[in-house]
């Protein structure tokens, strides 16, 4: 069963517990089996809406039993990156609370047959959205070698990615490479060196995982987005799970937060200067209790930051990019 991380901060940050129930419009971006979401419409009014948007067929399968017995839930197969023209495609133009809780779910992982986990045999796919688009082992079968090593540095940081990029080339030179064991045995007898607790696969599995879903594209587009659709007083709570999402959540929170950085030198009034679009930004860890009992939140960090009252146009958004 997927135990949802961060469950309580969450909700507290996007809906703090009150007397009343919270009105408004909410978004949940990631909502894979829906624990943010059940909890957070806990606190939600008989009134309030909760948009839940997966791009993964099989989480948007329990959304829609979700909305069936809540009227209050609108459910959208997508990727979050598409939010600007998502959200206005279903009548909704302002929210008050988003929240994205990035990586790869529980029943991926647990799923040998999703291709996620370098643990168990299955095909080599790896796609969030199974429906479309190229899947691992036929990128696996065409990337040239010096693409390959790009892709495991960038997105996996790692330290192999030429011993790994050249032992693919050679192996699918005999064989394709089609299963998710044969890929991790491989990269296995590539990594000289394994780091304490880590098994040899881990920064492979997820740089091309990363790459195959376009998951920092689609962050930065949703990053983006969100900032446009909150509410003055809205929350955006982005939890992240490993260093490339992190950083760019928090290098995007502090640049909004402040835009006038970007122009620091330049002769202007500070009148002239962009104004912040964001407040209060927060860094949370899990508890030492949550990671004992679920293992799998333990490099999980929780973002969370309140829109501003300033309006779009006043702070252009190049200012902060």
């Amino acid at each position: 069963m997927h135990k949802t991380v961060l469950l309580n901060e969450c909700v507290e940050a996007l809906a703090p517990e009150a007397q009343q129930p919270v009105q408004g419009v909410f978004v949940d971006g990631t909502f894979g089996r829906g624990g943010h979401s059940r909890a957070l419409l806990a606190r939600l009014s008989e009134t309030a809406k909760l948009v839940v948007i997966d791009r993964d067929p099989q989480a948007i399968e329990a959304a829609q039993a979700l909305a069936q017995s809540d009227p209050r839930v609108m459910c959208i197969h997508g990727r979050f990156g598409d939010l600007e023209t998502l959200l206005p495609a279903h009548g909704i133009e302002q929210v008050h609370g988003f929240l994205l809780d990035l990586g790869v779910s529980s029943p991926q992982l647990d799923q040998a047959e999703r291709g996620f986990s370098f643990m168990r045999d299955g095909p080599l796919d790896m796609r969030m959205d199974s429906s479309k688009g190229e899947t691992a082992a036929q990128w696996l079968a065409e990337a040239s070698q010096q693409e390959m090593q790009e892709v495991f540095k960038d997105y996996g940081e790692e330290r192999f990615a030429v011993q790994v990029a050249k032992a693919i080339i050679a192996r699918r030179g005999q064989r394709p490479i089609e299963r998710t064991l044969e890929l991790a045995d491989l990269v296995a007898s590539a990594v000289r060196t394994r780091e304490k607790g880590l098994h040899p696969a881990t920064r492979t599995f997820q740089a091309i995982r990363i790459y195959i879903n376009r998951e920092l594209e689609e962050l930065d587009r949703a990053l983006e987005a969100a900032i446009k659709v909150l509410a003055p007083e809205g929350v955006l709570a982005v939890i992240s799970f490993h260093s490339l999402e992190d950083r760019k959540v928090k290098q995007f929170m502090q640049r909004a937060k402040r835009p006038d950085q970007a122009f620091a030198g330049l002769p202007l009034r500070a009148s002239e200067l962009p104004q912040p679009l964001l407040t209060d930004v927060k860094r949370i860890l899990p508890h030492a209790e949550e990671v004992k009992v679920n293992p799998r939140s333990r490099s999980a960090v929780l973002r969370i930051a309140k829109r501003t009252q300033t309006d779009w146009v006043d702070s252009p958004f190049w200012g902060i990019r």
